[in-house]
């Protein structure tokens, strides 16, 4: 009675085997037949930071472009890959507070960060966010980081930037995370914040202002 349970069983696993096998092999054609979206990566982030050069050359464009804090500021020669491009959606409402935060001090802010647009992800991929929803001063959520802990390009953006300034910020793969795949960012990307600076303070201080209070 063993010999034939036995028997059985493994006449079940000769046939399950090769069929296993047969599946694998179909997933992994499929997969492998599959069009890479991001395929020419590096040279299409490359091409979209050529194209936010020729608008601002030509004139045509609502973009600036600001150096990295990283790069030697002594003349303004360089790669573009040395610059953030940023637009200015909206400026704080204390209009008389000039003052931007220090490389050592600390921020609040509410930011969506995406890749450029992909096959499956039309608007960019979002691999961090702090807003659910619609973006909202009011109501986004909000992070405190210190600055010296960031990329190079989100640091520079928030040296210059004032309280409740929102801006939307396209940082080169330079002076984000580089060749690198970091977690679910591929090497190469250019990353794009909409960001917005609610409060900061120098290390060892608290942040006072209430966030919420807009405008």
């Amino acid at each position: 009675m063993k010999y034939n349970i036995l028997s059985q069983l493994k006449s079940i696993i000769y046939i399950i085997l090769p069929l296993w096998g047969g599946l694998m092999w179909v997933s992994c054609s499929e997969s492998d037949d599959d069009p890479d979206e991001f395929e020419n990566w590096q040279q299409r982030n490359d091409t979209f930071f050529a194209t936010l050069e020729d608008s601002l050359v030509q004139g045509n464009g609502t973009w600036n472009k600001m150096k990295s804090f990283a790069k030697s500021p002594a003349t303004d020669a360089g790669s573009q890959t040395d610059y953030i491009y940023y637009k200015v959606i909206k400026t704080g409402y204390e209009t008389t507070d000039t003052v931007s935060p220090m490389y050592n001090d600390s921020v609040c802010v509410s930011y969506i960060g995406r890749l450029l647009p992909t096959t499956s992800y039309p608007e960019g991929y979002i691999f961090d966010s702090t807003v659910y929803g619609k973006y909202d001063l009011k109501t986004n959520a909000t992070k405190r980081f210190k600055i010296a802990e960031l990329v190079d390009g989100f640091a520079t953006a928030m040296i210059h930037m004032h309280r409740f300034d929102t801006w939307r910020i396209y940082i080169p793969y330079t002076l984000g995370y580089g060749s690198a795949t970091s977690g679910s960012i591929r090497g190469y990307s250019t990353l794009i914040f909409d960001v917005t600076l609610y409060d900061f303070a120098e290390e060892g201080h608290a942040m006072t202002t209430q966030v919420g209070l807009t405008k």
